[in-house]
């Protein structure tokens, strides 16, 4: 399942060449998973509740095109494999006038608990059910 994401780049976001800032795309996939994870009914906030958290371990960034000052942006983002232990987002991003590709991406995360520690994210069926739901 794919979830999509919209944005406006902003002039904050653009570097002295007019184009946006390489890092800035980083920026943009937590935007897409946060809003992934919002529409599963499962905010960042709520995950953190029940005692998970799922920081970045690792993260691939290809670019193919840069985006411009005011572009709209969209952030496709999909849950592409996950086991009790950690999960893989593949990311998307195009511009929405003409679906040019600008990025592909993916991170992978890991399910921990407060300290940092592995949890197996198959003990919280609240949020693995909607997971398995996705993937």
């Amino acid at each position: 399942m794919k979830f999509q994401t919209e944005i406006r780049v902003r002039y904050a976001e653009t570097d002295a060449m007019g184009i946006v800032y390489h890092g800035n795309y980083f920026d943009w996939m937590e935007v897409g998973r946060s809003e992934m994870f919002r529409s599963l009914g499962l905010p960042y906030t709520q995950i953190e509740e029940e005692g998970i958290y799922i920081p970045v371990i690792e993260v691939h960034c290809k670019y193919f095109r840069p985006a411009r000052y005011d572009d709209e942006v969209i952030i496709e983002t999909q849950l592409e494999k996950f086991s009790a232990a950690s999960g893989t987002l593949k990311y998307t991003m195009y511009l929405k006038s003409d679906n040019t590709i600008l990025v592909e991406a993916q991170t992978v995360h890991a399910f921990v608990n407060d300290k940092g520690r592995p949890v197996n994210i198959k003990k919280f069926p609240k949020v693995y059910n909607k997971l398995l739901e996705i993937v």
